[in-house]
């Protein structure tokens, strides 16, 4: 074989032909394969490859059963390990069990892995690589210049799925699972359909890696790093094994593609195609949506990492506390004086609470604490600020209705105290209580901190008087203790007269709350 190939198209391809001479590879001065028996492989944009009957290879293959690799064209490679004259080289070379129809040519034949090859002897033969161009046209030029303009992870997966059913890629569905940095979500998946035109987005819980649905799937196959699936649904002999290619065929379904989607940071997503032309996918077509894979995966790349840094900021600061940062207030002294309502919500009795449960279950026991009042309070649009050791520290800006501040903080605070009082938390069905303190003030809302570490919070006054107003109540056996500013939202306020509190310079006017709270049998 002497004469050069020559790419007549831009179109993805694949031409493997004879080699007409013994070829000999040598790994340093060892012979690997000597083989008058050979093919050579061309494919668009690749270097050549040789391959090789399995029974010409030299020395002793071992397969390797943790890796594998996928190709959307020659289908999964499995590798073997070889040893040689008391030499082992480890995933040496791969082979294609089960070649898809464009490389079923080099079925059953095994390819070496270019850094185990030191030289090779051509012999008497001239293979030269093949110029096959660039692959360009209509879909890689709307992938580069406009997909960038989709303004969100569902936009763009109905405008990839319509573009290339557009430009004459026969899908009837594209989905595309992207995994998230969410404490609650483990990923999303983002699913169009042809019949319906549109992209449905579901979000998965971490449930989902025990699912069986999910385990016995394409999607865990391809994001565990098994490598892809590609799967003719025409006849051909079922290699993947896969409950959901069985409803495809029903559907009507004549290819399918799972490939991955790597992120920079190492992260597999999966971006799965579903064919219902009688021919099922084409080589060049296929070839395009490959070559273009990595494109779009950056595309959601940009779309994950906006999400995750929004999820994490109001994961750890609060929704709203958590936009203001993603918006940009990320300086020290950065932040607005407001009013503000506070509230201070205390666990009682936590160390003996520890002490009698042991530490797993008591921090199980303080996040659902946490859980139960961050609900109550974010219902009555509060924000839970931080968790303070087995505290709460929950802020209620006034905006333009103080009264309205005031009555949501108080209605928070009598619902955590009814809430916690019916509640047994644990195996050993624990009892809690807690001690809230409100006040209401001036505050200074925002950055404060060293210039590498900054803490978004609350100072001021108000803040300090909740805390102590809490600490205040359970020295007297009162739930609920707020200020003058507080009781005049509530009727039912009992004075407590005049109070010094710790580092509040004047004392302050507080009232008891009277609540419904049921009593512990």
């Amino acid at each position: 074989m002497t004469q050069q190939l020559q790419q007549t198209s831009n179109d993805y391809g694949i031409w493997v032909q004879p080699v007409d001479h013994e070829v000999k590879l040598f790994h340093e001065n060892t012979l690997l394969e000597a083989s008058s028996r050979a093919l050579v492989m061309h494919e668009t944009r690749l270097p050549i490859t040789l391959y090789f009957p399995m029974e010409d290879v030299c020395g002793s293959l071992s397969p390797n059963q943790d890796h594998r690799t996928f190709c959307p064209f020659k289908g999964t490679a499995s590798y073997f390990d070889l040893e040689i004259d008391g030499i082992s080289l480890p995933k040496a070379a791969w082979s294609y069990e089960k070649a898809l129809p464009e490389s079923k040519d080099v079925e059953g034949y095994v390819a070496f892995m270019p850094n185990k090859i030191s030289h090779v002897d051509h012999g008497d033969n001239a293979i030269e690589a093949m110029d096959s161009g660039n692959i360009t046209g209509p879909t890689v030029d709307w992938v580069m210049r406009e997909a960038w303009l989709c303004k969100s992870p569902e936009e763009l997966t109905a405008a990839l799925a319509r573009k290339f059913l557009h430009d004459g890629i026969a899908i009837s569905r594209l989905s595309i699972l992207i995994w998230s940095l969410h404490p609650m979500i483990a990923g999303r998946n983002y699913i169009w359909t042809k019949e319906n035109d549109e992209v449905a987005s579901v979000s998965a819980s971490y449930d989902i890696h025990t699912s069986p649905t999910f385990i016995n799937s394409p999607l865990r196959h391809v994001s565990k790093g098994f490598g892809g699936v590609r799967q003719r649904l025409d006849g051909s002999p079922i290699e993947f094994d896969f409950p959901i290619i069985g409803d495809l065929i029903e559907q009507g379904a004549t290819d399918y593609v799972a490939m991955p989607l790597p992120f920079s940071n190492g992260q597999i997503n999966v971006m799965t195609l579903t064919c219902d032309h009688p021919r099922g996918f084409t080589t060049p077509n296929l070839g395009l949506l490959f070559e273009c894979s990595s494109v779009i995966s950056r595309y959601f790349e940009v779309f994950t990492l906006q999400e995750n840094a929004q999820s994490l900021l109001e994961t750890y600061l609060g929704k709203r506390t958590g936009a203001r940062v993603l918006g940009g207030e990320i300086r020290r002294g950065d932040g607005d004086d407001i009013q503000a309502a506070i509230l201070f919500c205390d666990l009682r009795n936590s160390t003996s609470l520890e002490e009698r449960l042991g530490r797993a279950a008591y921090v199980a026991l303080l996040n659902q604490f946490f859980e139960a009042t961050t609900e109550i309070i974010n219902q009555r649009d509060g924000e839970v600020l931080k968790f303070i050791g087995d505290a709460v520290l929950a802020i209620f800006p006034a905006g333009d209705d103080k009264q309205l501040a005031c009555a949501k903080a108080l209605e928070s605070a009598q619902e955590i105290v009814s809430h916690l009082s019916g509640t047994r938390i644990g195996e050993a069905a624990e009892q809690i209580d807690c001690s809230i303190g409100i006040a209401f003030g001036d505050v200074t809302y925002g950055n404060v901190g060293s210039r590498e570490r900054l803490d978004f919070t609350v100072i001021g006054r108000a803040a300090n008087i909740a805390a102590r107003l809490g600490d205040y109540g359970k020295t007297i056996g009162q739930k609920i203790v707020i200020t003058d500013d507080i009781a005049s939202s509530h009727d039912l306020a009992e004075p407590l007269g005049d109070v010094a509190l710790h580092n509040v310079a004047e004392p302050v006017a507080t009232f008891a709350l009277a609540t419904q709270a049921a009593t512990s049998p």
